[in-house]
């Protein structure tokens, strides 16, 4: 059976621009609006694909809405891209030394000092240290991720996908999000590296197979 196709997209891209492999009469692209909390998302997720079974793609943090929103749809299959699902590997020092770098500075913007929190999730999130001289380009940017959804506190849990088919893409790049995958994969997940394209992985030429492979696997 052919299933609709759901593209849920992370903090950056959407749309066609967010899944670049995707022909745009193909698919269902869900954008949530500007400054829309997680739980806001998760419901928007539920009211809009409620009722139907559909295969759902979430890159980053759009999958901790749509983790959250699982138990009330009908997912026929779910194929996540570095997944922020921080809640399920708390304990883990890759994982808290993420959220701590990032607690740190959002207390800083929280104050007022926004190029005190640049500094320190510049490194963190983009490579490469604080720059003075780029500051006046950046700026707009930091401001945007002082303010943006945090992936963690949703309470997002494993039993929230049970039973739910799932491949978990990573580039293998970064501790977490390979973390994440294998409690993933630990509860019955595939898990598959595609390197080279460090968060996007799906900008692989390889990904299209991959889903490929899953999606045979899901009618067998």
């Amino acid at each position: 059976m052919v299933r609709e196709r759901v593209y849920v997209h992370g903090g950056g891209r959407r749309g066609v621009d967010a899944w670049p492999h995707v022909e745009e009469g193909d698919a269902t692209f869900v954008s949530f609006p500007a400054g829309s909390s997680i739980d806001d998302q998760a419901h928007a997720l539920a009211d809009e694909l409620g009722g139907r079974p559909v295969l759902i793609f979430a890159h980053s943090i759009g999958a901790v809405p749509v983790a959250l929103a699982a138990p009330r749809l009908d997912i026929a299959g779910l194929v996540l891209i570095e997944p922020a699902l921080y809640d399920l590997a708390r304990g883990d020092t890759a994982i808290e030394r993420h959220i701590g770098i990032v607690t740190e500075g959002r207390s800083r913007a929280s104050a007022g000092d926004l190029r005190g929190f640049w500094a320190i999730l510049r490194p963190l999130m983009f490579g490469g240290p604080f720059d003075e001289e780029r500051w006046g380009e950046e700026q707009s940017l930091a401001q945007r991720w002082a303010t943006t959804n945090l992936p963690w506190g949703h309470g997002v849990r494993d039993r929230m996908l049970g039973g739910v088919p799932t491949l978990v893409v990573t580039g293998g790049w970064n501790d977490e999000y390979e973390v994440i995958a294998q409690v993933l994969a630990d509860h019955g997940a595939t898990h598959r590296v595609l390197p080279g394209h460090e968060h996007r992985p799906h900008d692989s030429g390889r990904f299209v197979h991959v889903v490929d492979e899953f999606v045979a696997a899901l009618a067998s």
